[in-house]
């Protein structure tokens, strides 16, 4: 399966019934109003006005989409969705939905021990307490592999060739 694909089933059922919704209103909307009331676009034929209606409703339809995205999205990473979700509908021109995919967070990552999401960067687990990675020693923070010294505190996280045992 795609990444797309897989980017596309986190969307709620729902949303994508609202998004068919709101195309179906606009295709009615523009089919029925603007070629009864003018004489020039009555004579059209029916091929053309079925295009004409149904291509205005795409932009919608894929702005519900979207909007339905950066609400799935965000309840997955942990982040306060229903404030994002409100951002992307009510800026206009589709500038909340754009800072949503600048601003977001990285993808919460499971407990290997308990299974508890937990934001990527912790050195432990916070409810099992589990390594969820290499921690500094000293001040227990995480540190990445192939580090020789820890980023907040300085200490060595290899033993140094001086300060092992010579051998005789």
């Amino acid at each position: 399966m795609s990444r797309f694909r897989q980017e596309m089933r986190i969307m709620p059922r729902p949303v994508w019934a609202i998004a068919a919704l709101v195309w179906l209103a606009f295709f009615l909307l523009m089919f029925l109003f603007p070629f009864r009331e003018d004489q020039v676009l009555r004579h059209w034929p029916p091929a053309g006005i079925v295009a004409i209606s149904l291509l205005p409703g795409i932009p919608l339809f894929i702005l519900v989409l979207l909007i339905g995205y950066v609400y799935a999205d965000a309840k997955r990473r942990g982040m306060r969705y229903v404030m994002w979700t409100l951002l992307a509908i009510f800026i206009p021109n589709a500038i909340g939905i754009i800072l949503y995919f600048i601003l977001r967070e990285p993808l919460l990552m499971p407990c290997p021990h308990c299974g508890t999401l937990v934001r990527p960067g912790y050195a432990f687990c916070p409810k099992c307490g589990t390594a969820m990675g290499m921690a500094c020693p000293v001040c227990r923070s995480t540190v990445e592999p192939g580090w020789s010294h820890c980023a907040r505190c300085g200490a060595a996280l290899t033993p140094s060739p001086a300060s092992s045992p010579a051998r005789t």
